[in-house]
């Protein structure tokens, strides 16, 4: 980064610092932090995704999709969370190498499970060995993805199943009395009141996403913790900035970070709520009427 900082063993004081602190590992370190709002911004709108979905087929009349939604939100919901996140992406990845190798090695004899491996023919292999790291860590990127919109989806899903029961029925076949249908009833009526209902379960969600996204370093992903734990540990004479074990510092900073992702987040979701609560028939559309008044 600086002229000064071609050879690390001459320097001293504030040049040392900042020679460290612009390393090409601290750019990495600071770099993870968006890796982190990045798969909030992703994974946020896609377990929603999947949460409506599983809220309607658990509301459905039809029932194979009643029966699928239900087995989907208990059985996420019942499952530990890292069980999930460890097998989502194992199972995704070996399901699409398992796809393209029947699809481009259909020749292939030898067995593709043998023991505890997983073999597949090399024009298989997803990302291929040749792809750049940047392929390879989008590709895992994308399948942790993937782990936290379906585990968050089936929370978000019982949340919304929920809003959706909290609405008044008498609303409803007011509605279709007037001459709705029962799919514009649930548009117009139903689905507008029902977000009153659900955010303050899925501000806790959030919450809880927040706080989970650290197990991106179970999955292989060198976030914010990843970088924490290397950068803060005691370095040696072999490294060009050796010092004392600083990881408390290092970790104090993903506090802070954590703490105000909180901080930021907990008053967008009031603001959320005072907005979605006017008009509304509840205790917080209430105490908005008597602060007016």
């Amino acid at each position: 980064m600086f002229a000064f900082c071609a050879d690390p063993s001459v320097l001293t004081g504030w040049q040392w610092f900042a020679c460290y602190l612009t390393s090409g590992t601290h750019l990495a370190f600071y770099w993870s932090f968006g890796t982190v709002l990045l798969l909030l911004a992703l994974a946020a709108p896609a377990a929603l995704a999947f949460g409506f979905a599983g809220a309607l087929a658990a509301r459905s009349r039809f029932l194979p999709a009643r029966a699928a939604g239900g087995t989907y939100i208990a059985m996420v919901r019942g499952v530990p969370d890292i069980v999930f996140f460890l097998f989502v992406p194992i199972a995704v990845d070996q399901g699409i190498e398992y796809l393209i190798h029947h699809a481009r090695c259909p020749d292939w004899t030898e067995p593709i499970r043998r023991g505890a491996e997983f073999a597949v023919c090399p024009e298989a292999k997803v990302p291929q060995p040749s792809a750049s790291r940047l392929a390879q860590d989008t590709y895992a990127f994308v399948l942790a993805l993937a782990a936290f919109a379906l585990v968050f989806g089936a929370f978000a899903a019982n949340t919304l199943r929920g809003a959706m029961a909290a609405v008044p029925r008498a609303q409803l076949e007011t509605a279709e009395a007037y001459g709705m249908s029962r799919g514009q009833a649930f548009r117009r009526v139903l689905l507008p009141q029902m977000w009153v209902y659900a955010l303050p379960g899925l501000s806790n969600l959030w919450q809880i996403l927040v706080k989970s996204t650290p197990l991106l370093f179970l999955l292989g992903i060198q976030d914010i913790v990843y970088w924490a734990r290397e950068l803060g540990g005691s370095k040696t004479s072999i490294y060009a900035y050796p010092h004392p074990d600083w990881r408390m510092f290092y970790f104090l900073a993903v506090l802070a970070f954590y703490l105000g992702l909180t901080w930021v987040s907990e008053r967008v979701f009031a603001a959320l709520m005072r907005r979605l609560s006017h008009g509304q028939a509840t205790a917080a559309g209430e105490a908005l009427r008597r602060a007016a008044a």
